[in-house]
């Protein structure tokens, strides 16, 4: 972009400029795939990171115990919040520095495609703020401060991270640097209730686990994984976006604390029903082996 700029003061007249973007090297269609390529390589490298990490905290039983012998357990909470630190540091740099480069992309080429591009990167839910394992890593934060509120300092990047409720009605919000704040919406789009075992589809939105099964036209036994890929969010009516859905596993452990009587209720209620189709499906597979 630095050649581009030598390239446009060199110009006379300001229509040589104002045609910047049809004689610019950087102009032809190079710049922007390029780009799109390194945020998908940062966000690959985000979520990989971010998903070993809470795998970690969640493991019990036999899987914690193979942890512990490759000695990549954590023996305390603060190596933990340390590296949750640094993966949020590292979106929140990338984010910044995108955004920063898209401003300056236009500044320099008179123009608005870096906006535009933005507009279409979120579309495509490329953007590393938008990953779904950036809320675990925000609930992860907020549930061991929790845990451990009197031993535990909250480091600079997290000061902004709470659970919020307005009306009753909870989300999630933290507050960055560069003026970028993140806000989430915690109600169901489907019950329109409080999120139960919420679960985030690839388009970026997120429902009840149980809602979105029921939206992908699939039983909770089979999951996520069994629905159609012609199936559409009923929000953004994108298709293919259930098989490789991410269950918000510590977002649910911080909404079940912070809802305990709302959470006792609902949990009733959706193992009657998970009982419930457990037995309709198995009662199918029955009469199947047998050619009722």
């Amino acid at each position: 972009m630095k050649t581009c700029r030598q390239d446009c003061h060199s110009q006379k007249t300001i229509y040589a400029i104002k045609t910047c973007s049809d004689q610019c090297p950087v102009c032809d269609g190079m710049f922007f795939p390029s780009l799109l390529n390194e945020m998908s390589d940062v966000l690959g490298c985000f979520n990989q990171h971010a998903q070993h990490l809470l795998e970690l905290h969640l493991a019990s039983g036999f899987r914690k115990y193979l942890f512990w012998l490759k000695g990549k357990l954590h023996a305390d909470h603060t190596a933990l919040v340390q590296d949750g630190r640094d993966s949020f540091a590292y979106a929140l740099i990338n984010a910044i520095a995108i955004r920063k480069i898209l401003k300056k992309y236009d500044k320099i080429h008179y123009s608005k495609q870096g906006q535009l591009f933005k507009s279409q990167v979120q579309t495509m839910h490329k953007e590393i703020l938008q990953s779904p394992w950036l809320i675990e890593l925000m609930a992860l934060y907020l549930n061991l401060k929790e845990t451990n509120l009197n031993s535990m300092k909250a480091p600079a990047l997290f000061d902004g991270c709470s659970l919020t409720f307005r009306d009753g009605k909870p989300s999630l919000t933290c507050d960055l640097f560069d003026s970028i704040k993140i806000d989430i919406d915690l109600t169901c789009s489907i019950c329109l209730d409080t999120m139960f075992d919420p679960v985030s589809l690839t388009c970026g939105h997120i429902f009840c686990y149980s809602c979105a099964c029921s939206a992908a036209s699939t039983s909770i036994v089979d999951g996520l994984k069994a629905a159609d890929p012609k199936e559409k969010c009923p929000l953004c009516r994108k298709e293919g976006v259930y098989e490789d859905a991410v269950r918000l596993e510590e977002l649910n452990i911080l909404l079940a604390r912070s809802c305990h009587e709302y959470w006792k209720q609902r949990l009733r209620t959706e193992r009657a029903e998970r009982v419930k189709q457990a037995k309709e499906h198995w009662e199918l597979q029955f009469r199947t082996f047998m050619g009722v």
